[in-house]
């Protein structure tokens, strides 16, 4: 078994509020002991989890995520389209706040070479942008979380506050018809409400892995989007609610 599939299994095993044990997982997934002591590290270095004698547990109770590394190749063609498609709502010199996570990342690629002023809110999606001679790169403040590169906090939320934008592009931790866009982390949700609250338009990114799922801190309703984009996994029939909704759907 791969390392990335290695630690999706001990992702899942927090997910459902066990503790991970170094011996069941190496019988489980055919490693070796040392080898699943590496995962466990590598994981706990991104956040995810804290180690303990024997195993790990999740570092923060009811609220775990994928690492980002392992989330970016999870689905990488829905979310290139779904980025392509947000990049070509956006209009030329518009002002654009964008999210932290995997697919904003791919958004950022797909505005490269456009006239446009972006503020990223994680250092991923800023790295993919610093260095284009058409966009304008606005640095957001606030503290990285670690592994996520998120910009949250106090200062992320001045800085929003401090501009009028076009366009926010968001991209929730998970989306429900009924609960809403939500987010694995308290201050991101919050940061994630800030940005939409600061534009004139909302787009949401939101690939069909995250429709159905609920993660612990809301971001908003679902019809507070103006626009969701999204691909054909999606449920048919929630995509039908949501239309109903008032929510322009976009389906890559």
């Amino acid at each position: 078994m791969r390392g990335d599939e290695r630690r999706r299994v001990i992702v899942a095993r927090l997910r459902q509020g066990q503790r991970v044990e170094v011996a069941a997982v190496a019988a489980e997934t055919g490693a070796s002991e040392m080898t699943v002591r590496r995962d466990l590290d590598a994981l706990a270095a991104t956040g995810v989890l804290r180690r303990v004698h024997g195993g790990a547990v999740a570092a923060t109770p009811g609220s775990v995520e994928q690492p980002f590394a392992t989330r970016a190749t999870a689905g990488a063609d829905a979310k290139r389209r779904i980025a392509a498609a947000v990049a070509a709502m956006v209009r030329d010199a518009e002002v654009v706040v964008l999210d932290s996570g995997t697919t904003a990342v791919q958004v950022a690629k797909a505005l490269r070479g456009r006239p446009v002023t972006v503020m990223p809110l994680s250092l991923h999606a800023a790295r993919e942008l610093l260095d284009d001679p058409q966009a304008r790169v606005l640095m957001c403040g606030g503290q990285p979380r670690r592994g996520e590169w998120a910009l949250t906090g106090p200062l992320a939320v001045a800085s929003l506050r401090a501009v009028r934008f076009d366009v926010a592009v968001i991209s929730p931790c998970g989306f429900d018809t009924a609960t809403g866009l939500t987010a694995v982390d308290l201050d991101d949700a919050q940061v994630k409400q800030e940005a939409m609250a600061a534009a004139g338009r909302v787009l949401a990114a939101v690939d069909g892995g995250k429709w159905g799922h609920t993660a612990m801190a809301r971001i908003c309703p679902a019809d507070r989007v103006d626009v969701l984009i999204t691909d054909d996994t999606a449920p048919a029939a929630d995509r039908a609610e949501l239309a109903g909704m008032g929510v322009t759907i976009h389906v890559c």
